[in-house]
C-alpha cells in the first residue's frame, strides 16, 4: 500500500481508537460517577461506616465473651444510632436506588430491634402531621401535663402502645390495596425475626445455651431495646412543653456539638420538624435561619445538664424543671380540645417508599 495510504488507514484506526475510548470513558463517568450504591450526600458515608461497624462490635462479643464489658456498651450506642438513622432515612432515603434503600431498611431494623417501616405510620404521617396535638399517637401528655422522671421513663411503654394502632391500620391498609408495599413490610418483618432467631442459635452453638444467650442479649437484644426507648425518649423531651401551635417554638432543640456530631444532628429538632425532608447534614444551616425566633427555653446547649435539672434538681428546686412554652398542645385556638383517639394514617408512599431517580 502507498505510503500515502498507510497514512490514511492510520488516521481512520486513530479516530476508531478515539472514539473507542471516549464511549468507554462515558461509561465509566455514567457508571462510577454517582452509582446507585453510593449515598445521594457525601456526609451519609459516616451513615455507612457507622451501619458497618454495627455486626463487627456486635460479632466480636460472640468470639470473645470476655470483652462483653466493653463490647456491649459501644453496641448500644451504635443500636441508638441505627434508630436515628433509620429516622433519618424514612425522611430522606440514604441512597439514590429503591432496592438499596429497602436493603439499608431491614439492615437498620435487625440492629434497631424492629422493622424501619413502622417509622411511615407513626412518625411520616402521623407526629409530623399533628406535632404533639390531639391525634398524634407519641403525645407527651396523654395522662398528664407533668415532666418528671416517672413520666419521661414510662413514656416509651405508653407511646408504643399507642402507636401499635396506626402501624396495624398502616399494614391492614397496604394489605388490601398497595400489595407491592404490604410485601416490603412482609419482608422486613421475616428479615428482621429471621436475624434475630439465626443470630441466638448461632451464640447458643457457639458457647452453648445460658451463656450463648447472655452474649446475644448484651449484643443484640438489649441494646435493641435501648434503641428504642431511647428513640422514644428523645421524642418526649424534644416536645415536653412545648408549643405546637406555634411557628418554631413545637420543639426543644440541643445545639450541643458533640451531641449532635454522635447523634447525626438530631438535637436540631425545630429545623427537622420544618424541613422533614432535609439531609441530618443540612439542619445547622437551617436551625441558623430560625435560632433568632425560637424561645430560650427551648434551645439547650447541654443535653445532659437538661436532664440533670429536669430529673435530679427539679424535684427539690422547681425552677429548675421545664414549663410551658406559650400555649399548651390541649389548648386549641379554636377552643376545641380534640379527640385523644390517635388520627388516620393511609398505605401511601412516604419517605424511604417514595420513588428515588
Amino acid at each position: 500500500m502507498p505510503r500515502g495510504g498507510t497514512a490514511i488507514m492510520g488516521i481512520f484506526e486513530a479516530r476508531n481508537a478515539f472514539h473507542s475510548w471516549n464511549s468507554w470513558s462515558k461509561w465509566c463517568r455514567k457508571a462510577y460517577a454517582s452509582p446507585p450504591m453510593l449515598p445521594r450526600y457525601s456526609a451519609d458515608y459516616r451513615t455507612i461506616v457507622w451501619a458497618l461497624l454495627m455486626p463487627v462490635f456486635a460479632l466480636t462479643q460472640y468470639a470473645r465473651p470476655d470483652l462483653i464489658l466493653y463490647l456491649s456498651p459501644v453496641s448500644f450506642y451504635l443500636a441508638m444510632c441505627a434508630g436515628i438513622m433509620a429516622h433519618n432515612h424514612n425522611h430522606c432515603p440514604t441512597f439514590k436506588s429503591r432496592s438499596v434503600n429497602g436493603f439499608f431498611g431491614c439492615w437498620l431494623s435487625v440492629f434497631y430491634g424492629y422493622p424501619t417501616f413502622a417509622w411511615i405510620p407513626t412518625h411520616n404521617l402521623n407526629h409530623h402531621k399533628l406535632v404533639n396535638k390531639a391525634g398524634d399517637a407519641t403525645i407527651t401528655w396523654r395522662f398528664t401535663d407533668r415532666h418528671n422522671a416517672f413520666v419521661a421513663g414510662t413514656y416509651f411503654f405508653v407511646s408504643a402502645y399507642y402507636q401499635s394502632e396506626p402501624i396495624k391500620a398502616y399494614i391492614r391498609k397496604a394489605r388490601k390495596s398497595n400489595r407491592a408495599l404490604f410485601r416490603q413490610i412482609v419482608w422486613q418483618y421475616v428479615i428482621w425475626g429471621g436475624s434475630h432467631a439465626l443470630l441466638i442459635a448461632l451464640a447458643v452453638t457457639l458457647l452453648g445455651f445460658f451463656t450463648g444467650l447472655k452474649v446475644w442479649i448484651f449484643a443484640f437484644g438489649l441494646p435493641a431495646f435501648f434503641a428504642l426507648w431511647t428513640m422514644m425518649f428523645f421524642n418526649y423531651v424534644q416536645h415536653v412543653h412545648t408549643d405546637p401551635w406555634s411557628a418554631h417554638n413545637h420543639s426543644r432543640s440541643f445545639t450541643g456539638k458533640l451531641l449532635n456530631f454522635l447523634m447525626f444532628n438530631n438535637g436540631l429538632h425545630a429545623a427537622h420538624h420544618e424541613q422533614a425532608g432535609a439531609n441530618w447534614s443540612t439542619l445547622w444551616g437551617l436551625h441558623a435561619k430560625i435560632e433568632g425566633e425560637i424561645h430560650p427555653d427551648l434551645k439547650q446547649k447541654s443535653f445532659w445538664w437538661f436532664c440533670a435539672k429536669s430529673y435530679l434538681l427539679a424535684p427539690i428546686m422547681p425552677r429548675f424543671g421545664t414549663h410551658q412554652v406559650g400555649r399548651a398542645p390541649f389548648d386549641s385556638p379554636t377552643g376545641d380540645a380534640g379527640e385523644l383517639k390517635t388520627d388516620e394514617v393511609d398505605a401511601v408512599e412516604s419517605g424511604v417508599n417514595a420513588v428515588m431517580a
